[in-house]
């Protein structure tokens, strides 16, 4: 027995210090078993339950005929069924859902439904297959009897039918209930399925035209979102020139008396793009002057280049004599600079698209997609702007766009 227990002592393997508990289940089992490829469960497997096999009777089973409602020729039909389940109806014959066709009179029909390009026959052989094949207009349409009435299309069909059962509906009705009517517009079927024909039709250069239509008209609306924030941009940065100036002649107006404490947060607020926004040291302990003028990170550096060469031209020197009043005029200085900086980069922006409009104009103006304009800037027939000629396409078929591009 000792041995045993020390050969069984040798097989097991201790888990390496530093490895998981699962990451070194992966490597075997202790029957050195190969890893599994799913996760499974071992404690409730097939090698450990048995099947539970009871001493009890197994339910009978019995040969027996059974019919399908659905059917209606009376064929019957054999299938092995439970004993106890003998006399019980088809299990499936609640999935035999029909469609409810309404039915009309001889009278209803000639004072409510008659219609000259319809005859009698032609109408009930239509709900006759209507009935039969549970409304599915496209196997109506194949069953239909073209050689003895005259050829219809689908839509035909279905206009007829839709037609019908709405007359009936308002027949039939009561007075004052709420009546949801069965509407079917035929032409917009027609012209739905002529755009899909067309849109299956097209050739390969047809498509690729379209695809480079939808790539230039997402340029046009990014450009379009550009040239929107850029006017916005340019908005805030004439509002804070404004705000600027009125603040500064209202200080300069403004006797030297302490005003209210309320009237001093009563101030215009000043965009965030006025010029430089320098920070406040508010915090304890002793700071230079020079510290305050520093640029902040916000302002880049090909402003801080623009802005050196601006004050060299007007021979400002870049490092003043730190007293209070320099420095508050410094800074206030280098932000009307910065913020006229910004002004002109805005003003050549818009210079450079309206020149590059004028071209675009020019050009086509000589392919003469467009017409001269006015000393006003209008077209001689009173359109304002660039009119690129339009009604070209209003003798066409209107036809509705199904597939979005």
């Amino acid at each position: 027995q000792k041995k045993s227990k020390k050969s069984s002592e040798t097989l097991t393997f201790k888990r390496p210090e530093g490895m998981h508990r699962e990451v070194y289940a992966l490597l075997y089992s202790d029957k050195k078993d190969a890893p599994p490829l799913l996760p499974s469960d071992t404690t409730q497997g097939y090698r450990t339950v048995k099947a539970k096999l009871g001493s009890k009777k197994v339910r009978p089973w019995k040969w027996m005929p059974f019919t399908n409602p659905a059917r209606k020729d009376g064929a019957m039909f054999y299938h092995w069924r439970r004993a106890a389940e003998e006399g019980k109806d088809y299990p499936f014959a609640r999935f035999n859902k029909t469609v409810q066709v309404p039915v009309y009179s001889e009278q209803e029909y000639q004072m409510y439904l008659h219609d000259d390009a319809w005859t009698k026959a032609e109408t009930d052989h239509l709900f006759d297959l209507a009935r039969r094949f549970d409304l599915r207009f496209v196997v109506i349409h194949d069953r239909y009897d073209h050689q003895q009435f005259k050829k219809r299309s689908v839509e035909d069909l279905k206009e007829r039918y839709y037609h019908i059962c709405a007359k009936l509906a308002n027949i039939r009705a009561a007075p004052g209930t709420d009546l949801k009517i069965p509407v079917f517009d035929a032409g917009h079927e027609r012209r739905r399925k002529e755009q899909l024909e067309r849109l299956y039709n097209r050739t390969p250069e047809q498509v690729a035209e379209e695809e480079y239509l939808i790539q230039e008209l997402r340029k046009i609306e990014t450009r379009k979102k550009e040239r929107e924030k850029r006017t916005q941009d340019l908005q805030k940065l004439i509002t804070a020139a404004d705000t600027t100036t009125e603040q500064r002649r209202a200080e300069r107006k403004a006797p030297k008396k302490k005003l209210p404490q309320k009237k001093e947060t009563e101030k215009p607020a000043v965009p965030e793009t006025a010029g430089i926004k320098f920070p406040d040291f508010k915090s304890a302990g002793v700071t230079l002057r020079s510290q305050r003028m520093k640029l902040p990170s916000s302002v880049g550096q090909k402003k801080i280049k623009a802005l050196e060469q601006m004050l060299m031209e007007l021979g400002v020197d870049l490092n003043p004599m730190p007293t209070e009043e320099i420095v508050q005029m410094f800074n206030e200085l280098r932000s009307d600079l910065v913020l006229l900086y910004e002004l002109k980069q805005a003003f050549a922006n818009c210079e450079y698209e309206l020149q590059m409009l004028r071209h675009r104009y020019e050009a086509l103006a000589k392919a003469g997609s467009i017409g001269p304009l006015s000393a006003e800037g209008a077209h001689p027939d009173g359109q304002a702007g660039l009119g690129i000629e339009e009604g070209k396409g209003d003798a066409k078929d209107q036809i509705i766009d199904v597939v979005g591009a």
